[in-house]
């Protein structure tokens, strides 16, 4: 639980320093995406600091692509 609460810590700090300066230049835009990174990254660390196995995306294009490489490299031969 403690590496919960120093995530959300920090995740707190960086709004604090972050969202006034874009709230004041009215940057609606910006603070959406700021807010959906930031809740994105909180998650993941969130899930690995609780030890929970996160997938690798680059796994998941290795099965889409394997096939693809495979028949390449039959042709190739």
């Amino acid at each position: 639980m403690q590496v919960v609460a120093g995530i959300l810590l920090i995740a707190g700090l960086i709004i604090l320093l972050e969202l006034p300066t874009l709230w004041k230049k009215k940057q609606k835009k910006e603070i959406w995406v700021f807010s959906l990174l930031l809740a994105f990254g909180v998650a993941l660390n969130i899930t690995e600091g609780l030890g929970v196995e996160v997938p690798n995306p680059l796994d998941w294009l290795a099965v889409i692509y394997k096939p693809l490489s495979d028949a390449i490299m039959s042709l190739l031969k």
